[in-house]
């Protein structure tokens, strides 16, 4: 019954929790390329490369069904993967379009053509790579009209949090929140694009100031996640085991996730 959940490094394992608790019955199997990360340095081949290995290693663990927990990797992976690489009865989700179906409040599903919405105004902060595609803008374009996009390239703030140095990745974010301010000086809301970057929401929602919504992805993921496998159920892979895995240092990787989740986390070598 397994389902897996990919991010370069440490980040998606805040989709991990949020999915998890969401649908308690079904082992996921995690997989982090710490060993390669941070993604948003990367360009889009060597991505595009990247996730395609690490998806390859999630079948071997049972899982048919495999979400992008990594929003460079759905930004600059995901549809390449869709139109000529996965073969049939399996499936790869990213984390944008959830995202933005709650920002334009449309339910799954919902084709019909661009439309107004509510939010005129959106700071969007993401790794270089994911700015660079411009994935964000061209979906949320299917959806919406009129609605003023401001991207930030949050340079530095991946490492910093998978370092584990705190006190760096709060000046980051207090840096690249006066940036985006500099060039829009009202947003309405903030999208955390990157999968990495809830484990700074309160920092980012101290620095955009109560009167800016903040949108997450975990949560919403989950919630898109759990409709999906209703109506596709036999997504839902072979495996039996949760377990986590990694391509850099276990020992070291397992200490960190600990430190992010505050419970015990061991992973294995990938």
């Amino acid at each position: 019954m397994a389902v897996g959940v990919f991010d370069s490094g440490l980040g998606g394992l805040t989709v991990l929790e949020a999915v998890s608790k969401r649908l308690p019955d079904v082992p996921f199997v995690y997989f982090g390329d710490n060993l390669h990360a941070p993604y948003g340095v990367r360009d889009a081949d060597d991505v595009y490369n990247l996730t395609c290995a690490a998806t390859e290693r999630l079948w071997d663990a049972g899982c048919d069904l495999v979400i992008l927990a990594c929003n460079t990797a759905s930004a600059a992976a995901l549809r390449r993967m869709q139109e000529s690489w996965l073969p049939p009865g399996k499936r790869a989700l990213g984390v944008f379009v959830p995202l933005i179906e709650a920002l334009t409040e449309r339910q799954w599903g919902d084709n019909s053509p661009p439309r107004e919405v509510a939010v005129k105004h959106v700071a969007l902060f993401a790794t270089p790579a994911t700015v660079r595609s411009r994935a964000f803008q061209r979906e949320l374009a299917f959806r919406a009209i009129g609605v003023d996009v401001e991207a930030q390239a949050c340079g530095g703030l991946v490492d910093a949090i998978e370092d584990g140095d705190m006190i760096l990745a709060e000046a980051l974010v207090h840096s690249h929140v006066d940036a985006l301010l500099r060039k829009m000086p009202d947003p309405e809301a903030a999208i955390l694009g990157c999968t990495h970057y809830p484990l700074m929401a309160d920092q980012f929602r101290e620095a955009l100031g109560e009167h800016v919504q903040v949108y997450s992805q975990a949560n919403i993921v989950a919630e898109s996640l759990a409709d999906y496998l209703t109506r596709r159920p036999e997504m839902i892979g072979s495996g039996t085991e949760s377990m986590f895995l990694t391509t850099g240092d276990p020992k070291k990787v397992s200490d960190r996730a600990t430190q992010f989740l505050k419970r015990k986390i061991t992973f294995q070598k990938a």
